[in-house]
């Protein structure tokens, strides 16, 4: 009823290329292989008490007794700021009392925040307590401009002198 074909091994084998091997790096010319950017947990059983710097993106759980000074910020619904705050970007879901100074700042409604906040833009949903002053960046303003003087006041300058 059902036929069992013989497989024929009249193929070739199949190649087996070498992986490329990675060039070494040279003194010149270092790898420049970063690690993907991921944002820093301080979770929700920890406390920091001092200040916390850095570049990159921070998650706050926990609670952090000290100024923080990063890249970008999150505070958790069970994250706890206890001091100023300076960053490009600040989230806030859970609690800060101290200062905010960064360019974007979005409170949400379970957020708590005690302090001034200075910044570009802000945005604040429903529910979000906010107690302090919203204080905006000051750009510097340009310098006014002076028109030029007119001819004949310059040669009444020069011939005065």
């Amino acid at each position: 009823m059902f036929s069992k074909q013989a497989k024929s091994n009249n193929k070739a084998p199949a190649r087996i290329e070498p992986l490329p091997t990675p060039m070494a790096a040279t003194p010149a010319e270092p790898a420049r292989r970063a690690p993907p950017k991921v944002a820093s947990l301080l979770s929700a059983d920890l406390t920091i008490e001092g200040g916390v710097t850095g570049e990159g993106e921070l998650q706050i759980d926990g609670v952090v007794k000290g100024d923080v000074r990063v890249g970008r910020l999150t505070v958790g619904e069970t994250g706890h700021v206890e001091g100023s705050v300076y960053a490009e970007a600040v989230e806030v879901r859970g609690r800060v009392v101290g200062a905010i100074t960064s360019k974007q700042v979005r409170l949400y409604g379970t957020s708590y925040v005690d302090g001034d906040i200075t910044h570009e833009q802000l945005a604040m949903e429903t529910g979000a307590f906010f107690q302090g002053r919203s204080l905006k960046f000051q750009r510097p303003a340009p310098a006014p401009s002076q028109p030029a003087p007119h001819p004949e006041h310059l040669a009444i300058a020069k011939s005065a002198g």
